[in-house]
């Protein structure tokens, strides 16, 4: 069989999964990547290459030269796309087995959670939010709240604020929990203390005030951009990012980190406060405890670095 039809026979069969567009790009990248690379070592044109010339050798080549030029990041995650891909041909019979045991990987780099920086700039962003310190044209407090609050109180990702709709929040008065439709499909209940309901309802307000003409029921998106339509990614993003900026809290956000960086401070605020690893799994939806065991982790750290800058110190070393 060509790799063309097996990559194909691959996504069709990953379908059930319900792969997020997102991932199912990254795997295409990959994919066509590698391939791209494989054909230039062997020679050969889309239509004739097989499974059967993905030889150890020949990917070891390829991944060499993909590593070249590509950070150690995308060689890790290329390396996953092909040992999935090649696994799904061997349990389809299309290999004997998956060479991929013979191509070297980078090793993965620990989690490093990037929380925000500060003690009190949680409450001083949400305080920025609420007192609508966001200028644009066309101020919209509630909703900049509920994002904030979202990930502060809830610790969604950007995919499981927008999957929310009016209906998320389920519950008894006073025992509310936030049904999260997760990563993975993996669902999760997180329970919300009664102010987020509150939240909730007074955003449902604004909303009908803001576009009149337009039904908001109970299982259609609940976060909406600035014209009643649900909320893309790119604008939940420049959301947050634009709140930090007008709260005069983007120095306190660290490198690389926006929206999620929201959702490293519920975690870590967790760790600082006794909750475990296997809490920590269950209200962040992780699919390993490791990755829960790192917020522990890095707080213990943390708490350490705290000490050790003791000016105390300093006048040990002097006399000792």
């Amino acid at each position: 069989m060509r790799v063309s039809e097996a990559q194909q026979a691959f996504f069709a069969a990953r379908r059930p999964r319900k792969d997020s567009p997102h991932t199912t790009d990254a795997y295409r990248r990959d994919l066509a990547g590698i391939t791209a690379l494989l054909l230039r070592e062997l020679g050969r044109s889309p239509d004739e290459l097989t499974v059967e010339m993905l030889t150890a050798q020949a990917l070891r080549n390829a991944f060499g030269a993909f590593a070249d030029t590509h950070a150690k990041s995308s060689v890790l995650r290329a390396w996953s796309t092909w040992n999935q891909f090649l696994t799904f041909c061997v349990s389809d019979g299309l290999l004997a087995g998956n060479p991929m045991g013979a191509v070297a990987r980078p090793k993965a780099p620990p989690l490093t959670p990037k929380p925000l920086r500060g003690e009190e700039t949680p409450e001083q962003l949400l305080a920025a939010a609420a007192d609508g310190s966001r200028r644009t044209r066309d101020p919209w407090p509630e909703r900049d709240v509920l994002v904030i609050a979202l990930g502060l109180v809830a610790g969604l990702r950007a995919a499981e604020m927008r999957a929310l709709t009016a209906r998320s929040l389920v519950g008894r008065q006073g025992e509310m929990r936030l049904h999260v439709h997760g990563k993975g499909s993996r669902d999760r209940s997180i329970p919300v203390q009664p102010i987020m309901e509150k939240i909730i309802e007074e955003y449902l307000a604004s909303c009908r005030r803001r576009f009149p003409q337009q039904r908001f029921g109970p299982s259609t998106p609940l976060l909406r951009d600035r014209a009643g339509e649900p909320i893309g990614r790119g604008a939940l993003e420049y959301l947050v990012k634009s709140c930090y900026r007008w709260a005069g809290l983007h120095d306190r956000v660290p490198v690389g980190a926006n929206l999620h960086a929201l959702r490293h401070t519920f975690a870590t605020r967790l760790a600082e406060d006794g909750a475990t690893a296997s809490e920590i799994m269950a209200l962040l939806g992780h699919a390993s405890l490791a990755t829960s065991q790192n917020y522990i982790e890095a707080t213990g750290r943390e708490q350490r670095a705290a000490a050790a800058s003791n000016r105390t110190y300093r006048a040990l070393d002097g006399i000792v």
